[in-house]
């Protein structure tokens, strides 16, 4: 593929700068990449204040197979990124009670189906093998046994982003206010032609999308996490999730936590700001009635993140507009998009450069099914 405009794409996080590199590095791409991103401090992306999870415990077979290829590269890293990446793999322990049994179940056959390494256990299996944990109310357990864990999100976007600029890729400190069919207007005043536009604009994407007049239900989501210290570390303990969807797990001497925000109480676009009034409510009580150990916790830091949420069917959005064909999308994870983007990456990049899907079809995640009205929702939304 060659082409006097170059592929632009809106967003210079993990997600933009993965596709950036996918595309510079393919032997069958000479063309020129740009990346627009606003704030190159990346001090509000959503990579940078990601949790940076990684986890084969999906309902959707699609994000199993993403977060396969994702870990082989965090794996990989060195060799490829030139950065280790602290990856850690305790697994991930969903936490259910009865009424939460037959979800468990059912995903647990997809996921084996899919060849994860994966066990349930019940409550006596369970206190066995994690005798730290209260078991009261859980009745059954989804634990990850292998290739889940934990890494460092933001070395991984500035990894991509660094070699993407040694592959001969352009970043263009500036922000997108116009839209077209070929070209993307700048604040700046500037106007950059375009071959193909990728939008990865995280959670402002659906912003983005609807200076084209294109209607895509992907808007910012605060999360707020929890850094907390424990007078005796309980042991071993893998990402936890609590039927409240609460959720813990170490962060080198101390652990993290958060959760779902009550309903009612999750607006698109809210101010980026730590909720404390979470950890006094929802957090801290769940954490003391299920981990003893956790009862005199102390929070020492906090932050906050915004989730690029798809409120259709908290999938991604991947693949070209079904009318302006040139726009192609990569957004709307709804939170597990930092483990998912070398996959994503390399998916677009097949997209562009040949004209389709190589190595995995995400043809399923087009927006197709948006208009189509044919949700594939994932269950397992951390």
């Amino acid at each position: 593929m060659s082409s006097a405009s170059p592929v632009v794409i809106i967003g210079g996080g993990v997600m933009g700068s993965s596709t950036a590199w996918h595309l510079a590095t393919d032997p069958n791409f000479d063309g020129k990449v740009v990346v627009i991103e606003r704030d190159p401090t990346y001090a509000r992306a959503s990579s940078a204040l990601s949790a940076s999870s990684i986890r084969q415990q999906f309902s959707t077979p699609l994000n199993i197979h993403l977060s396969r290829y994702g870990l082989s590269v965090l794996r990989r890293a060195p060799e490829l990124l030139g950065v280790d990446l602290g990856l850690k793999e305790p697994g991930y322990l969903f936490l259910g009670t009865t009424a939460g049994e037959a979800v468990l179940r059912a995903n647990h056959a997809i996921q084996k189906g899919e060849g994860c390494a994966v066990e349930l256990l019940d409550a006596d299996a369970l206190r066995r093998r994690f005798p730290w944990m209260s078991t009261d109310g859980v009745t059954l357990a989804s634990h990850g046994v292998a290739n889940e864990g934990w890494f460092d999100g933001p070395a991984l976007m500035q990894a991509f982003r660094r070699k993407a600029r040694e592959a001969g890729v352009t970043y263009v400190a500036d922000e997108v206010v116009g839209l077209a069919q070929d070209f993307v207007v700048l604040r700046d005043g500037g106007r950059l032609a375009a071959r193909t536009i990728v939008l990865a604009a995280g959670p402002w994407s659906g912003a983005v999308a609807a200076l084209a007049g294109i209607a895509l239900p992907v808007e910012p989501r605060r999360r707020s996490v929890f850094v907390f210290d424990v007078r005796e570390p309980p042991g071993v303990t893998p990402l936890t999730i609590d039927p409240s969807g609460t959720w813990f797990r170490p962060e080198g001497r101390f652990y993290i936590g958060g959760t779902t925000p009550a309903d009612g109480n999750d607006p698109g676009g809210a101010p980026l700001e730590v909720q404390h009034q979470e950890w006094d409510e929802m957090v801290w009580p769940v954490l003391a009635a299920r981990v003893p150990a956790f009862e005199a916790a102390k929070v020492v830091n906090s932050w906050a993140g915004y989730y690029e949420y798809n409120t259709f069917d908290q999938n991604g959005i991947v693949g070209r507009h079904p009318a302006m064909e040139n726009l192609v999308f990569a957004t709307g994870f709804s939170g597990h998009g930092i483990q998912q983007s070398p996959a994503i990456g390399r998916a677009v990049a097949e997209l562009i450069v040949h004209g389709s899907y190589r190595t995995l079809d995400l043809t399923p995640f087009g927006y197709e099914r948006l208009s189509a009205g044919r949700p594939i929702r994932e269950l397992n939304v951390v």
